[in-house]
């Protein structure tokens, strides 16, 4: 299943456009950290289509920090020098805000300070509950039947062998 769900920085403003069908689709470059400290951060182009591409245009600026769930896809890019090139993007189905950052554009979490993200208002934290188990008495066992007559190796009636189920 091409499932996907990160939480990215804006780094670009989405621009909102309009395809010939007149559905609209907004597109921005969102950046995420590497999976370790001396791995540059990485770099996708996210796309909304219809009324979520509205919205991202309208509440989303460069600098926020957003959760985004989508798929990945891979477009085929004909450059000018004549080669194909494949480039992955995010399509986004739902988005949810985390915060923004005011003074840098980059995202470093630091290990000692972890942040925690304020969960979207759509979202039930779900608090298990301790479970009280209370045993039941346990059953009388019956006793197991003794097999008291049990042929020789080598000892078996043709009858004995028909009843093998394979």
């Amino acid at each position: 299943m091409n499932s996907c769900v990160l939480m990215v920085e804006v780094i670009s403003q989405p621009e909102l456009r309009q395809t010939t069908d007149n559905l609209e689709v907004a597109n921005m470059m969102v950046e995420f950290p590497g999976l370790r400290s001396e791995e540059p951060a990485a770099r996708i182009r996210a796309v909304g289509w219809g009324s979520l591409a509205s919205e991202i245009s309208e509440k989303y600026h460069a600098g926020d920090r957003v959760i985004i769930e989508g798929r990945l896809a891979m477009n085929v890019i004909e450059m000018k020098e004549g080669y194909k090139e494949k480039r992955a993007e995010l399509v986004i189905s739902r988005i949810f805000p985390v915060g923004s950052s005011s003074s840098t554009n980059s995202y470093s979490p630091t290990p000692s300070a972890p942040s925690t993200p304020s969960a979207p208002s759509n979202v039930v934290n779900f608090q298990p509950s301790t479970p009280t188990y209370t045993p039941e008495p346990a059953a009388p066992v019956a006793p197991t039947p003794t097999i008291s007559e049990t042929p020789e190796p080598g000892n078996y009636s043709d009858e004995q062998l028909d009843d093998i189920p394979f």
